[in-house]
């Protein structure tokens, strides 16, 4: 089969295209700790913050020493808890969900950022190594309000134990 000299040097350039897009994937995926959000689980929306349910009473839960879940309520302009307070080096599990209509969930200088929908469970983690404010904003326009949703997750100095 022949195939013409010019056409050939155009499918060239596509597949190296196509190797440097796959190279920057796995280095973004690797080396900077690049996640791409998915639906972690389902809930009902309707009976989201009925007893029972971690967004019964939203907020963070300490699992062990550095290793804490954060459970998101996203309602209309508003997320609940508002504010969270980590010690340095923390590591924190977002589980974020909306009762109402489709919201975005975005920490300020991290790679967090997803979108948070009626019914789905949005699940993210990352460690808090710099001491600071950091502020979370709804990223998706949800309605008349939606510049007032934001909250703050602030990273207190950790504290030193002495022995």
């Amino acid at each position: 089969m022949h195939i013409d000299r010019y056409e050939q040097i155009w499918i060239r350039i596509s597949v190296a295209v196509l190797v440097i897009f796959m190279i920057g994937i796995v280095v973004a995926g690797w080396s900077l700790s690049i996640q791409v959000p998915g639906v972690y689980g389902r809930v009902d929306p309707n009976t989201v913050t009925e007893p029972g349910s971690p967004w019964a009473e939203p907020g963070l839960r300490e699992l062990a020493p550095g290793k804490y879940e954060a459970y998101i309520l996203a309602q209309i302009w508003t997320f609940v808890p508002g504010e969270i307070r980590v010690p340095a080096g923390s590591e924190v599990t977002f589980y974020v969900t909306s009762k109402d209509v489709q919201h975005g969930f975005r920490i300020q200088d991290t790679n967090l950022s997803f979108m948070v929908l009626p019914g789905q469970i949005s699940k993210m983690t990352h460690r808090f190594e710099e001491p600071g404010e950091y502020v979370f904003v709804c990223h998706e326009y949800c309605g008349v309000g939606h510049h007032t949703m934001a909250g703050k997750l602030i990273v207190e100095e950790a504290v030193a134990s002495n022995q």
